[in-house]
């Protein structure tokens, strides 16, 4: 049986990710460490434009988030097919491994772009900012290894 996802367990898993606690996290948003925690428990709602700062600041679809926030708003917009998820994954690779001025200011070496493509399979990566997060999630692992 699978949780059921959460705008609170999204933050917070992020969040984790991105190695920041609550107050770090309320620092860069401009609200109380306790706001955070109350979002982050589901005992309150951000409103848009928090939410527009939390999907700025942990890298996170706003439309995502904001369905999270308002489930019952998907009927009026309609959600997203996920026949639509396959394409968006490839075009984000594309865009991604054509940037070459994004590869070469992020220093990503060859093998690395080797992995984000074998990475980019899995359908999973949307966005190519994604890559850039998967890619220094692997560094902070490799880095904490040595």
């Amino acid at each position: 049986m699978t949780k059921k996802e959460s705008l609170g367990s999204v933050i917070k898993q992020r969040r984790e990710a991105f190695a920041l606690t609550q107050r770090e996290l309320a620092q860069k948003l401009g609200v109380k460490a306790s706001h955070i925690a109350y979002l982050e428990n589901g005992r309150r709602r951000p409103s848009l434009s928090l939410l527009a700062r939390i999907a700025d600041t942990l890298d996170l679809d706003k439309q995502r988030l904001f369905l999270l926030t308002h489930p019952e708003a998907e009927a009026l917009l309609g959600g997203r097919r996920e026949a639509e998820r396959p394409k968006a994954g490839k075009e984000a690779w594309r865009t991604f491994a054509a940037d070459r001025a994004m590869i070469s200011r992020h220093k990503i070496s060859d093998q690395e772009l080797k992995v984000l493509q074998k990475i980019n399979l899995l359908g999973r990566v949307s966005t190519p900012k994604q890559f850039l997060f998967i890619l220094n999630s692997i560094r902070q692992a490799c880095d904490e290894e040595e």
